[in-house]
């Protein structure tokens, strides 16, 4: 590397934090010391999500799981409930055993180390990372997506991601100050959401931008390097709104395993790419006098896109229920855990069951 280029400095970044530090739900106070819990559940609830919108969710879960004892003596059903709209509904499952695990093997108190916090169900690197640092002022490494692109950027690492994340962490831990651990990994977390952003960085701003040799070369904007992705393939499928004459609707819940593993769902087909639509109703939870609706339901998963063709229909009080199915009353839906893809189903179902009456 250019020798005459600077080499980057904690100090600035965390003279710059102490200026300009974000205020968040789960974030200690400039002297006060953090949480671990709440560290730890905005973590899980931050992978693959915004702040904006985590940040309602967490309120609320935080209301109603204020500690770990209590988010591990809930049922999982609440749990799932709480979680319902996040999405990656494995990491709710583990959250909740997780919980009971700090609470049964460690008598409510979270391990300080990142190996004790691995050793915990739903915890990877980066979540202990993070948890030992900002919880526990240890000398570790959270790299998220915010951090790979400030480091990327910084050193201008040529390597595609996830390949570059060995050489990342090596830099990180090159700079990582030993007095304020907890505080640098915050700094780089908040210094990539909100100056050294994936378009258009306030490089002018940033106070790393002397060193940073993506900058001095102005190739900011092609950092991190990333393999092109193959678009998944389309799959199709049909849901069934069922409502019977007294306003409940038929529900089931998946298995606790697989894609939206112990969400709620309206009963339907599986989700293949050659799904026949001719064929639909050989899928129908219940005989019913079924009305498709004309635009299917979307949805984008993270490895291929969904398209549900929606059947609504009324059915009488007498309807018998589909072993593994239930009624559940209208008014009680919106304490069912659905995912969004169900919800939209749902919603498209009752809507064109209103308008048919």
């Amino acid at each position: 590397m250019d020798a005459s280029v600077p080499r980057p400095r904690a100090a600035d970044l965390l003279a710059w934090y102490d200026r300009h530090r974000r205020v968040l739900p789960w974030r200690a106070l400039p002297g006060e010391r953090a949480d671990p819990y709440r560290v730890w559940v905005s973590e899980i609830m931050l992978q693959q999500t915004t702040i904006a919108a985590v940040k309602p969710y967490y309120e609320r879960f935080m209301a109603r799981f204020p500690t770990v004892e209590a988010l591990a003596a809930a049922p999982s059903e609440s749990v799932m409930q709480a979680w319902a709209g996040l999405g990656y509904y494995s990491r709710a499952r583990n959250l909740h055993a997780c919980a009971q695990a700090v609470v049964h093997r460690h008598a409510g108190r979270f391990p300080d180390s990142e190996e004790g916090l691995r050793a915990l169900p739903g915890i990877g690197a980066y979540t202990a990372g993070a948890v030992a640092a900002i919880a526990f002022d240890r000398p570790a490494v959270a790299v998220d997506g915010n951090v790979e692109r400030v480091v990327t950027r910084l050193f201008a690492i040529e390597d595609e991601m996830p390949g570059a994340k060995p050489l990342i962490r090596e830099q990180v831990l090159a700079l990582l100050p030993h007095d304020r651990p907890g505080d640098f990994a915050q700094a780089l977390m908040d210094l990539g959401a909100t100056i050294c952003t994936p378009r258009s960085p306030a490089c002018g701003l940033c106070p790393w931008r002397e060193p940073c040799r993506a900058r001095r070369a102005g190739t900011q904007e092609s950092f991190p390097r990333k393999a092109a992705k193959k678009p998944g393939r389309t799959r199709y499928g049909a849901a069934f709104v069922a409502m019977r004459a007294d306003g409940a609707v038929l529900v089931r819940t998946r298995p606790a395993r697989g894609l939206l593993g112990g969400m709620v769902e309206v009963p339907g087909s599986d989700w293949r790419a050659d799904y026949d639509l001719g064929d639909a109703l050989r899928d129908q939870p219940v005989p019913a006098p079924w009305r498709r609706l004309m635009l299917p339901v979307r949805h984008v998963f993270t490895h291929f896109p969904l398209e549900l063709t929606v059947f609504a229909a009324r059915v009488p009080l007498a309807t018998r229920v589909p072993e593994g199915m239930r009624f559940t009353p209208f008014a009680r839906l919106k304490e069912e855990a659905f995912p969004n893809v169900f919800l939209k189903a749902l919603e498209a179902g009752l809507d064109e069951l209103e308008r048919a009456s």
